[in-house]
C-alpha cells in the first residue's frame, strides 16, 4: 500500500509558492486545516496542498479572504474562470473505481469545496457498486 506523501512548512511553501507567514495565517483563519504535529515537526499532506492552491487561485483571481471562506464552506460560485496561462500548477483528484474505470476531477474548475468533492466521489462509488451489483 503506498503511503501518503507528507511535507514540511518549507516543502509545501515551494510547491505553492506561498509564504510560511502566509500559509500559518490560513490555518489560523481556518481556510486550511491544521497540520499534523507542531512548530518544526508540523507535517502537511496532499489535502493542504490542494486547499493552499485553490486558496491561491482564488487570491489571484481577486477573490476576498471572506468570500473564500464562504466558498470552501460550501456557498456556491459564481465567479468565471481566467484561462489557465502555461506554466499553471493544478491539483488534480483521481478517484480509480476499478481497474479501467477512473473519473478525474479538478475542484477549484469543478466549482466543487473539499467536502462537496468527498460527497460527490462517494455517490459515484455508491452509484458504480450499485450497477456493479445488479450485473451479479
Amino acid at each position: 500500500m503506498e503511503q501518503a506523501r507528507e511535507f514540511t512548512l518549507d516543502e509545501l511553501c515551494a510547491l505553492t509558492d506561498l509564504g510560511k507567514r502566509t500559509v500559518r495565517y490560513y490555518v489560523q483563519m481556518g481556510l486550511v486545516d491544521r497540520p499534523q504535529g507542531e512548530t518544526r515537526a508540523a507535517r502537511y499532506g496532499a489535502r493542504h496542498l490542494e486547499q493552499l492552491l485553490q486558496i491561491r487561485r482564488w487570491v489571484q483571481e481577486g477573490m476576498s479572504l471572506e468570500r473564500i471562506r464562504a466558498l470552501l464552506e460550501g456557498e456556491q460560485t459564481s465567479v468565471p474562470l481566467r484561462e489557465r496561462p502555461a506554466g499553471t500548477v493544478e491539483v488534480w483528484s483521481h478517484l480509480v473505481l476499478a481497474d479501467g474505470v477512473e473519473l478525474q476531477v479538478e475542484p477549484g474548475r469543478a466549482g466543487l469545496s473539499p467536502e462537496q468533492l468527498r460527497q460527490f466521489y462517494a455517490g459515484v462509488m455508491a452509484v458504480y457498486a450499485n450497477i456493479q451489483s445488479t450485473q451479479a
